[in-house]
């Protein structure tokens, strides 16, 4: 984990080397519909505003076992081929910062997925409702996500 800064919670990452050039990598995750294909808790994507036919807004499905729940994301940055963050909120309550950072190497992309916990008093009773899971156990469901989610990614971009 990263230090933590000020008014932030810990940031955590994970990595993956995807055989393919860093603008093809960066187009499909900026395509947040396809998200519900890699993540292992996202069901489905509403994109509720575009910005020049580049999702802007949209709302993210989540399901773990039978809880079902939504939050609204904010695209906050939209770097081709170098990164793609999108702030995650609740009944406007702050949750997170999600993004990926993409990296051209020798191998293809190394693709960086990180998750910044943003969660104030409000967000964390209302995560534990609707996820089911107590704040302390965020971080570990996530990694655990992203590893899941990078792994995904990459069988679908190098078999394409």
């Amino acid at each position: 984990m990263n230090a933590r800064p000020a008014g932030r919670g810990p940031e955590i990452a994970e990595q993956i080397t995807v055989a393919a050039p860093a603008g093809t990598v960066y187009a499909a995750v900026a395509d947040v519909r396809r998200m519900a294909r890699w993540s292992p808790e996202c069901v489905a994507v509403w994109v509720t505003r575009r910005d020049g036919g580049q999702p802007r807004r949209f709302v993210g499905w989540n399901r773990r076992g039978l809880l079902l729940w939504f939050t609204t994301c904010r695209v906050v940055t939209a770097t081709p081929g170098s990164e793609f963050a999108f702030d995650v909120t609740t009944f406007g309550q702050p949750v997170a910062r999600w993004g990926y950072r993409f990296r051209e190497t020798d191998g293809g992309t190394q693709v960086t997925e990180y998750w910044q916990d943003r969660r104030n008093g409000v967000a964390h009773v209302l995560g534990r409702i609707f996820t089911g899971r107590s704040s302390g156990d965020r971080p570990t469901v996530n990694r655990d996500g992203m590893r899941e989610t990078l792994r995904r990614l990459k069988r679908e971009l190098e078999v394409a």
